[in-house]
């Protein structure tokens, strides 16, 4: 069921959010969590937002972005 992995860029999530996903696999159908997580985002990516961020949105999302230390 859903999208194949395959060869692509490592994703690093925090632990707490995967294990939160991977409490939901044994109802989704999906073997593992890199399948449901594939497919979970090419759906999203297949649907064009209704609206881009807003100037604040932006803003409080690049500073979580940085609390986490994935941007500097």
């Amino acid at each position: 069921m859903g999208t194949e992995p395959g060869p692509g860029r490592l994703l690093r999530v925090p632990e707490e959010v995967a294990a939160a996903l991977e409490s939901r696999l044994h109802r989704s159908g999906f073997s593992s969590l890199e399948e449901f997580v594939v497919f979970v985002l090419s759906r999203l990516a297949e649907s064009p937002a209704e609206e881009p961020f807003s100037a604040e949105e932006e803003a409080r999302l690049k500073e979580r972005l940085r609390s986490l230390g994935y941007i500097d």
